[in-house]
């Protein structure tokens, strides 16, 4: 087995429409235009949107592996971007909340992906549910996306203090997305921070980097094409495609909060390696 890594990582928010599936795809395109190859899992799993941004029709989804026996090859879908996805389904009640042997099927088929894998990006459902909860624990690094609303503040705390109190994670990661300046996005980000500061002990919350608004970023929704690749050099695509750098700098960490992971076995061969 190789011990060749991906850096699995989660888009995540407390509230929905801050433009959390937007940013998921337009970082697999960003990685993928890269050189990475990237994989992209739609894990809101009963309001799946991820086919509908890039405009695609994939013929299976992650119901047909939890129903249907269907390998996770088969299910794997090439997008025209260089990235690929795993769809999931939308108004399937059944999908709503995955129960703990879906949840572990899940886990074993990840570990069937080839090894060349450079990254797994979770798109996550909003809020605090547990499909939300359960696809940010399985991940090695958590990306907020917030935005100046009140309510996104507020949720994504929500979401931080569950995940700290309940399951033991600390370190998060920020993108605050549709700012006007650095400067607004920053004071964004320092807002959730002090609650963070004042009410929870130990929490890490890095700032990645901010999106700026962009009326192309709507244009590219209406056309169902990622906006990095129809508009490349929009203000947005640029923030986007800095954000990706960052990313890339990230290194794959061990199990520290004692969560099972996507990759888990390969990640406890890693670990009986090196030890």
């Amino acid at each position: 087995m190789s011990t060749n890594l991906p850096l699995v990582f989660s888009v995540t928010s407390g509230k929905g429409g801050v433009g959390k599936t937007n940013m998921s795809v337009n970082l697999a395109y960003s990685l993928s235009e890269a050189g990475k190859n990237v994989v992209l899992l739609d894990a809101d799993l009963g309001l799946a949107n991820v086919d509908v941004i890039l405009g695609l029709a994939p013929e299976h989804n992650l119901f047909h592996l939890f129903h249907e026996d269907m390998n996770l090859d088969t299910i794997l879908f090439d997008t025209p971007y260089g990235f690929r996805i795993l769809p999931a389904s939308s108004g399937i009640s059944d999908m709503v909340s995955l129960d703990m042997g879906q949840k572990l099927d899940l886990l074993d088929a990840m570990d069937t992906l080839e090894d060349n894998v450079d990254y797994l990006i979770v798109d996550t459902g909003a809020g605090i549910n547990d499909n939300v909860l359960y696809f940010n624990l399985a991940v090695q690094e958590r990306l907020l996306v917030i935005t100046p609303e009140p309510t996104s503040l507020t949720d994504a705390y929500a979401l931080i203090k569950v995940l700290k109190l309940h399951h033991g994670v600390e370190r998060f990661r920020v993108v605050v997305n549709m700012v006007q300046n650095k400067k607004t996005a920053h004071e964004v980000y320092l807002k959730l921070l002090g609650a963070c500061d004042h009410f929870l002990d130990g929490i890490s919350l890095d700032l990645v980097g901010f999106i700026p608004y962009d009326q192309n970023v709507r244009n590219s929704v209406i056309a169902q094409t990622p906006f990095c690749h129809k508009f490349p050099k929009t203000p947005a695509s640029v923030a986007v495609k800095q954000t990706a750098q960052k990313i890339n700098a990230w290194k794959v960490t061990p199990n520290t909060d004692g969560n099972i992971k996507f990759f888990w076995k390969k990640l406890l061969f890693q670990e009986r390696s090196v030890a």
